[in-house]
């Protein structure tokens, strides 16, 4: 077979178990297979399969994605949302507009501590929508920007997504995990300038001063929850411990936090809290051990070199090349969730954007930070839908509100795709 004709037999059987609804990791699988059986007798393929699927989830590195998860469930149950939102509501609750400016900040902080952007719009959009509406905001307004300020936690470690892509591409874990800080910050500038411009547009109210008693109150109250971030950050570029060691870590810090500092978790609450912990993980590991698949069958048959080419004879020039991958990803995440694109799409567009000399640490943060945005855009984004059920409006009335967002965000994302700086300098830092 040739490789185009491999390519539509791969991909073409792929989308069509999704369309049949077939679980993306189930769909990865047959595709995977019936693609092999084309090329290889079938008890070898089969073989190859059962033996890619071990080898894909046997990594040292990928023990932090289950600590990670536990962490976040941890966090997500712990009481930490309330906290957080009266730390942000002092620092940004003076500014116009300053409820949507504390829930983005919010959401920016939960969000980086529990690695989800569905969380992050539920615990704080919960609290702080309600405030927004009584306070005389537009009640769309608040929930675009809770929606769109959501996916940051997926790019600010702690992040599992960006463990996986390190593994998955080769990658310094500690390096990718450090290039997340500056481009999940820049998300969050860029929602709180639309939130700002629209809010001195409509006369928003900001927040009262606070008593210094109370602004004290929260801040210590905070930190705590903040000192997660530092002793990641501080553990991991001192050489105190690995990327991996630093999830375990996490979890001993978040666990005594919940239960010793918060009290907010019971002895009791650990079968729930561990098994949510277990479900999330297999689901995610299974996804891994499939995709591993997907890549041997992409590898053996020369897919990725093929697109590469195709792509590379639209233009020579590497700035175009980079602006339809990143379109591409774009509409990818409008369609999929986050780990299974990563997955699919980081063996087909690294070895094209590496052949003109950008480093896989740049290349993956702009690729998660490319489907985050397909968290908060129709038909499929979880913090869309998450927030939607939340505000309790309907995804297609969520859209023009959302325009103002996507289009900050799309700013951002394209500083960090054409400067490397953005995401480099602190890899750079860390790593020599």
């Amino acid at each position: 077979m040739s490789v185009l004709q491999i390519g539509l037999l791969l991909l073409g059987s792929f989308f069509l178990m999704l369309a049949l609804s077939v679980p993306v990791s189930i769909s990865l699988i047959i595709s995977s297979i019936v693609t092999v059986m084309a090329n290889l007798p079938l008890d070898l393929g089969t073989f190859v399969a059962c033996q890619k699927m071990v080898s894909g989830v046997d990594s040292f590195s990928l023990l932090a994605v289950p600590f990670f998860i536990l962490t976040g469930v941890l966090m997500n149950t712990g009481g930490i949302a309330q906290r957080l939102i009266n730390l942000a509501n002092v620092v940004v609750g003076r500014i116009p507009g300053g409820l949507a400016h504390t829930n983005i900040v919010g959401n920016t902080m939960f969000g980086a501590l529990s690695g989800s952007a569905v969380a992050a719009s539920i615990a704080v959009g919960g609290v702080l929508l309600p405030m927004e509406e009584k306070a005389g905001y537009d009640k769309k307004f608040a929930a675009a920007a809770n929606i769109a300020s959501a996916p940051t936690g997926l790019i600010i470690p702690p992040s599992g997504i960006l463990i996986i892509y390190a593994v998955l591409s080769g990658s310094s874990v500690v390096g990718m995990i450090m290039s997340g800080y500056i481009p999940g910050v820049m998300w969050c500038i860029a929602c709180m300038v639309v939130a700002y411009i629209i809010a001195k547009k409509n006369k928003y109210p900001t927040t009262e001063r606070l008593p210094a008693k109370v602004v004290f109150k929260y801040f210590v109250d905070a930190i705590p929850s903040l000192i997660l971030i530092a002793i990641i950050l501080g553990g991991i570029s001192s050489g105190v411990f690995t990327a991996t060691e630093s999830a375990a870590v996490a979890v001993a810090y978040t666990l005594f936090l919940a239960m010793v500092v918060y009290k907010s978790i019971k002895p009791s609450d650990l079968p729930a809290i561990l098994r949510d912990a277990c479900e999330t993980t297999a689901v995610i590991m299974f996804l891994i051990a499939a995709s591993a698949v997907m890549s041997f069958v992409m590898s053996f048959t020369g897919l990725p070199d093929a697109i590469g080419n195709a792509l590379l004879s639209v233009s020579d020039n590497k700035y175009v090349i980079l602006l339809l991958i990143n379109l591409l990803l774009l509409v990818a995440g409008m369609f999929m969730d986050i780990t299974p694109a990563v997955l699919i799409f980081a063996p087909i567009f690294l070895p094209v954007v590496t052949s003109f000399g950008m480093d896989p640490i740049h290349f993956g943060i702009m690729m998660v930070m490319n489907l985050g945005v397909g968290n908060m855009t129709p038909p499929v984004g979880s913090s869309l839908f998450s927030g939607c059920q939340v505000s309790g409006f309907d995804m297609d009335e969520m859209v023009k509100p959302l325009l103002p967002f996507y289009a900050a965000v799309f700013v951002a994302l394209m500083l960090v795709a054409y400067v490397p700086w953005f995401s480099m300098v602190l890899p750079n830092l860390v790593l020599g």
